[in-house]
């Protein structure tokens, strides 16, 4: 398994998966899509100005599907993939007023990691503008990806927000 990002991609089926090994529900592609999406906006916040056109051209054409420096990007889903960049750069101030209404005043968003901050941005947007994917499904994932970034606290805190957020946009669908 080579490691991306403090997650791993089993070469052999090529899946996502935590520092424990374990890969996430959901399709492979689709994982992935939003594993390289949560990264490539890890990319655009630290470099102010970069325009996510550029990002998300760059993954495609460098990094999803290709082997770089022994660690393999798996094929992902490109479309999934550029629409969670662009929707959730597009969208950022709507999701995170969002968002903070689903945190506590002790744990405002600006308190939050980045990429914490980012995975919930991501699962948001996906939650409030893919009414295709399943609520359920979107969480799963998005957990899935915490847990690939973080051993503490932070994997339950995205749960309980994006669950949050799935109530109160798409509750029927729970």
């Amino acid at each position: 398994m080579a490691a991306w990002g403090g997650c791993g991609v089993n070469a052999a089926s090529g899946e996502i998966a935590d520092r424990d090994g374990r890969a996430p529900g959901g399709g492979r592609r689709r994982s992935l899509a939003r594993l390289a999406a949560v990264q490539a906006l890890y990319q655009i916040a630290l470099n102010p100005g970069a325009e996510p056109e550029a990002a998300i051209r760059e993954f495609i054409a460098h990094r999803l599907g290709r082997e770089i420096d022994g660690e393999l990007y798996g094929e992902a889903d490109e479309k999934l993939f550029a629409d969670i960049v662009r929707g959730t750069v597009g969208h950022r101030e709507r999701l995170d007023e969002t968002i903070s209404a689903a945190l506590s005043e002790e744990w405002p968003l600006r308190r939050l990691e980045t990429i914490l901050r980012l995975i919930l941005e991501a699962g948001a947007y996906e939650l409030a503008h893919r009414p295709d994917i399943p609520p359920r499904v979107t969480i799963a994932e998005y957990i899935a990806i915490a847990h690939a970034f973080f051993d503490g606290k932070e994997p339950g805190l995205a749960n309980g927000v994006l669950h949050h957020l799935a109530r109160a946009l798409r509750g029927a669908e729970l």
